[in-house]
């Protein structure tokens, strides 16, 4: 695979709406088709299927939430984690049987697996019934693969891109909020990690087009945007620009709430925390990755900082960001974990009390250094582990949410609640989850609640109608 450089990664073009305003006679093929998309991992992949539900509808297809009925299958892949591959092989079998029984009836893998040569090696061997494989970097090649394949091509597409896509109509989920990509990539190579594999190197968006985006649904009424990318707060180092520019620039929008994810300890500087603190349409929420507490650990996980230097960090921000509520990312059991490695993991949850984290244990991945290195913790004590560090967790995020009991907080509804169809939900500046005794007509609105009961993942809490009280 190539990985540019700097140098060439400026001189890159970029794809704009390719492949939307397609001929008339080519939409005829796909007109009155349906498609089931599916998508598994992070919420760069809920954004990118965004954009492959654009490719689709602009073809001409219709959504279906009934696998049965679709012409076309899309899974969207994830390959951070070995359950979520073995998922979409264990979904792939019923896709085959589908196949089978029906007449012109496609099925697409895309996402991170569709990057990876293993993956495309056996589906060559093991898969022949996939009509279609399309990498992260290719998306916009889906509508003329599709036509392909439905005039009795088979399709095999595994690619890699140095290309941005820049203005892009994408068919959000939501009407509220939305996920507003301003890079793609990586470059900081963690051992464990498969994402510059995947996504490769960092590549930035031009600026006055993200602000052009979020200005865009600002206008169209949404409420609040999440800055994303695989290392968010390395934006702009291969277009001279910075992350805390782009904030501040993105606040400056006046869209009323402003997030961002994920963020490397190693690229957060003063600079973007006198940003956050600064504007109170950037939300005092901030998810940091620590993934181990042992300096040993880190290292091997080529992390690029220590424990001590990410404290300082975290202390900055709780010094300096008023109310700010911090969560992590842990990995378990990496390879050459001692106790007295965990021990120090569970010593940084202690010290930084997180609102809450992402614990896994870790998982192998094919190509990466970590997957070559000795591992001889057995899974058993690997999820021992995995259990202490949870109940840890749980206990810092049950007090942190305690400490919002009969406080009234701004909420952002964004929906029915699926543990009450009676009730709404939605989610506070620190983006803890809030499900709302109110009516509905307060759904894509920011709203008082009055917080009546606090659990260690959630929040419940009654609408306060200022109409009312006033």
């Amino acid at each position: 695979m190539h990985l540019p450089n700097l140098e060439e990664a400026k001189d890159r073009t970029s794809k704009e709406n390719k492949y939307i305003n397609l001929d008339e006679n080519y939409k005829k093929v796909f007109q009155g088709k349906k498609y089931f998309l599916r998508t598994y991992g992070c919420q760069m992949n809920v954004h990118d299927s965004e954009a492959l539900r654009a490719y689709l509808e602009t073809l001409g297809f219709t959504s279906t939430e009934k696998i049965e009925y679709a012409n076309v299958v899309v899974l969207n892949t994830c390959a951070i984690r070995e359950n979520a591959r073995d998922k979409v092989i264990g979904f792939l079998g019923k896709c085959k049987y589908l196949k089978k029984n029906r007449d012109n009836f496609k099925i697409v893998l895309a996402g991170c697996m569709s990057e990876q040569p293993d993956v495309i090696e056996d589906i060559r061997k093991n898969h022949k019934y996939i009509d279609i494989i399309i990498g992260t970097h290719n998306l916009p090649d889906l509508p003329k693969l599709l036509l392909e394949s439905f005039n009795k091509q088979v399709i095999e597409v595994y690619s890699n891109s140095d290309e941005v896509i820049e203005g892009f109509n994408y068919e959000r989920d939501s009407k509220y909020t939305a996920w507003v990509n301003i890079m793609y990539g990586c470059d900081k190579f963690c051992t464990y990690c498969i994402v510059p594999y995947t996504r490769g190197r960092e590549r930035s968006r031009r600026l006055e087009s993200i602000i052009k985006e979020v200005e865009d649904l600002k206008n169209k009424g949404y409420k609040e945007v999440t800055l994303l990318g695989q290392n968010v707060n390395a934006y702009g180092r291969d277009i001279n620009e910075t992350f805390s520019h782009l904030l501040e620039c993105v606040a400056k929008t006046g869209i009323e709430r402003i997030r961002f994810v994920t963020s490397h300890p190693w690229n957060f500087t003063d600079e973007m925390i006198k940003v956050i603190a600064k504007y109170k349409n950037i939300m005092p929420y901030i998810h940091l990755p620590i993934q181990s507490g042992s300096n040993e650990i880190l290292k091997k996980m080529n992390r690029r900082y220590t424990r001590e230097e990410y404290l300082d960090l975290f202390h900055k921000m709780k010094e300096k960001i008023p109310g700010v509520s911090i969560t992590t990312d842990i990995i378990v059991g990496f390879p050459g974990e001692t106790r007295k490695d965990f021990e120090d993991t569970l010593d940084i949850v202690k010290t930084c009390e997180y609102d809450g984290a992402y614990t896994f244990i870790f998982s192998p991945r094919e190509g990466t250094p970590a997957a070559k290195m000795k591992d001889d913790t057995p899974i058993s004590e690997k999820e021992t582990r995995l259990q202490e560090l949870n109940e840890l967790v749980n206990y810092y995020s049950n007090k942190s949410n305690q400490k919002l009991l009969n406080k009234t907080v701004e909420v952002l509804i964004l929906g029915d609640s699926e543990k009450d169809p009676n009730k709404v939900y939605g989610y506070t500046d620190t983006m803890k989850l809030v499900n709302v005794n109110g009516p509905k007509d307060i759904i894509g609105k920011i709203v008082n609640v009055k917080i009546t009961e606090t659990k260690s993942f959630s929040l419940d809490g009654d609408y306060i109608d200022e109409k009312i009280v006033a």
